[in-house]
């Protein structure tokens, strides 16, 4: 079966569209969502309804901390402007799509594969995995051979040996990377809405989980409309630069 995985959508209409249209060329079957659908972003409602009706239809989908904000009273947890973002997401989304939200769980099993957004050690308090030690301490609270999560917005891989020693490398795309059965491994996917590797164009990646073969993309789409829509709904204007400047 051959399962694409977007994470950090962030509210992206074009991203979103760019990549699914993508995924849909490479044969995919199923789709997992990893978390922050919204936040930053002027297309909240789209995005969001695009990813449950894909639910309905078999998809996985996690919580992130943006969805989990948008549901609480308090985010003394995020900067001025992203809290802001936040509340004027808030307004633009239905009873409907807020109980979606709020029925999502933080990590999800299947067969060898964990899906989370953050990490396997607490995935409700968010913490970043940056590097090889949060790496294995991530892989050390599952016992999936497979973790795949997001929140980073940079594509990164990590595997762990027998000795549990772990290595990292960052994936280039369009790169089939064979994925030993002999090493468990923790892949963050980047982010579909808000790339910050300093490359614009979304970010997504698709597991043949009969090959044990892993591909990542990147899919340019319409960057200046996503800016400038962020613009006209009065949205923080930076959000829409980083966009143009992938940081």
């Amino acid at each position: 079966m051959r399962i694409a995985f977007f994470a950090d959508i962030h509210a992206n209409r074009e991203a979103l569209e760019a990549c699914l249209a993508h995924s849909i060329l490479q044969g995919v079957e199923r789709n997992v969502f990893l978390g922050d659908l919204i936040g930053y972003g002027a297309d909240p409602e789209w995005v969001l309804g695009t990813v449950m009706h894909y639910h309905e239809n078999g998809a996985i989908v996690v919580l992130g901390n943006h969805d989990e904000a948008v549901l609480q009273k308090s985010r003394n947890g995020m900067h001025e402007d992203a809290r802001y973002a936040v509340e004027w997401t808030r307004t633009r989304l239905n009873g409907p799509q807020m109980k979606f939200l709020s029925g999502l769980p933080l990590q999800f099993e299947e067969h060898d594969r964990l899906y989370v957004h953050a990490n396997a050690w607490a995935p409700g308090q968010w913490g970043y995995i940056t590097d090889s030690f949060d790496a294995a301490r991530s892989l050390a609270f599952t016992r999936c051979r497979l973790t795949f999560c997001g929140h980073v917005h940079e594509p990164h891989l990590y595997h762990q040996n027998g000795s549990r020693s772990v290595s990292a490398f960052v994936p280039q795309p369009d790169v089939d990377i064979p994925l030993s059965t002999h090493r468990r491994w923790l892949i963050n996917a980047g982010s579909v809405g808000q790339p910050r590797d300093g490359n614009p164009a979304a970010c997504y990646a698709v597991y043949d989980s009969a090959r044990n073969m892993l591909t990542y993309f990147r899919v340019p789409f319409n960057v200046e409309a996503a800016a400038r829509k962020i613009k006209e709904a009065g949205l923080p204007e930076w959000f829409g630069t980083r966009l143009e400047q992938g940081v």
